[in-house]
């Protein structure tokens, strides 16, 4: 199951402007340290943010509803509970 299986079109939308906008960000600054990396993907992150929060505005409606976000954390949950079990039941590869 994909996390994006469980998002709203503008959910989907504000992903990608966040990804988008991250990376040209990333291209532009070309960082070179952990923390540089984090301040362009928090700059890539506050502009979906600003975008989300202007749609929200416009429209009187929140883009991520309770409904929305139940569902994304039954997906996260469903995955790490698969994550733990895949590494309980595959053989280590380095032994």
């Amino acid at each position: 199951m994909n996390l994006r299986d469980n998002m709203s079109t503008l959910e989907l939308v504000l992903n990608m402007l966040v990804e988008a906008t991250t990376t040209e960000i990333s291209k532009r600054k070309e960082p070179e340290t952990f923390a540089e990396n984090i301040e362009i993907a928090r700059a890539g992150g506050k502009v979906a943010g600003d975008a989300r929060k202007a749609v929200e505005t416009q429209t009187g409606v929140p883009v991520i509803t309770s409904q929305n976000a139940a569902q994304l954390n039954q997906v996260v949950t469903d995955m790490i509970k698969g994550v733990v079990s895949d590494g309980i039941d595959k053989p280590d590869a380095d032994k």
